[in-house]
C-alpha cells in the first residue's frame, strides 16, 4: 500500500517513515511542505496521505488546505492529518468534503505506535478515525442539540462511532456484547432521526451529525 507522508520536522517525518514501512506500507514520498505535498501525490497516487496540519510557509492551515484538494482532486487517496493541538475545525472542515477514508489526530498519538496503525489502516481502507481528545472536546461542547435526546451509553457509543471503532471495538473498550452496542446504536438513529438506510451509512450520518457538519 503507497504512502505519502508530509511533515517539516525531519525528525517526525523519519520516524513516520520508519513506523509505516514497519508494518508493510511503501513510502514513495516523504515531503516538508504543502506543495511538495500535492506534486508528490500527483506523481505517485498514494493509497493514503499522512500530512501535518501546519506546514510552510506560513504554520497555519497549509496541510488541511492541501488535504482538502487532494479529496476533490484524488478521492481515492484517503488522508490522515496530525496536529500539535485540538483544533476540531480542521477535522469537521476535512469531515465536509468527503466522509470516507478521512482522519485527524494528534501528533502524541503517534507515539503510541500500535494505536497510530489501527487508525493509518482504518483510514486507508475508507473509514475514520478521529482523535479521542478532539471527541472529548466536542462532547464537552456540545449541549442543547438532539444529542440532548441520547443517553450517557448512548453518548459513549456515539463518541467510540466518531473516532471510527467497529462495533466489535466498541463492545470491547465499553465492556458490553455487540448485541448491545447493536441496540445503542439503532437507538442512536431513531433518537436522531436518521432516515433507513444502509448501517454504513446511517454511521456516516450520525458522526457528522455529531460534528455539526451534516
Amino acid at each position: 500500500m503507497r504512502a505519502v507522508i508530509a511533515e517539516d520536522s525531519v525528525l517526525l517525518r523519519v520516524g513516520l517513515v520508519k513506523v509505516l514501512e514497519a508494518v508493510g506500507f511503501e513510502v514513495v514520498a516523504a515531503v516538508g511542505d504543502a506543495t511538495e505535498l500535492l506534486a508528490a501525490v500527483e506523481e505517485h497516487r498514494p493509497k493514503v496521505v499522512v500530512a501535518d496540519v501546519r506546514m510552510p510557509p506560513g504554520y497555519h492551515d497549509e496541510g488541511v488546505k492541501a488535504a482538502m484538494v487532494i479529496r476533490r482532486q484524488w478521492p481515492d487517496t484517503a488522508v490522515l492529518l496530525l496536529s500539535q493541538f485540538v483544533e476540531e475545525r480542521y477535522a469537521a472542515d476535512l469531515l465536509a468534503t468527503n466522509t470516507s477514508g478521512v482522519g485527524y489526530l494528534l501528533k502524541q498519538r503517534v507515539a503510541n505506535v500500535d494505536d497510530f496503525v489501527d487508525a493509518l489502516q482504518r483510514v486507508a481502507e475508507g473509514g475514520t478515525a478521529l482523535d479521542p481528545e478532539v471527541v472529548a472536546q466536542l462532547l464537552v461542547r456540545r449541549h442543547r442539540d438532539p444529542l440532548e435526546k441520547l443517553t450517557p451509553r448512548e453518548r459513549d457509543v456515539l463518541a467510540l462511532m466518531a473516532e471510527g471503532r467497529s462495533n466489535a471495538a466498541i463492545a470491547g473498550s465499553l465492556v458490553v456484547s455487540d448485541s448491545a452496542v447493536a441496540k445503542h446504536i439503532n437507538s442512536i438513529f431513531t433518537k436522531l432521526d436518521l432516515p433507513q438506510a444502509e448501517d454504513s451509512h446511517r454511521r456516516v450520518m450520525a458522526v457528522l451529525r455529531f460534528l455539526e457538519v451534516g
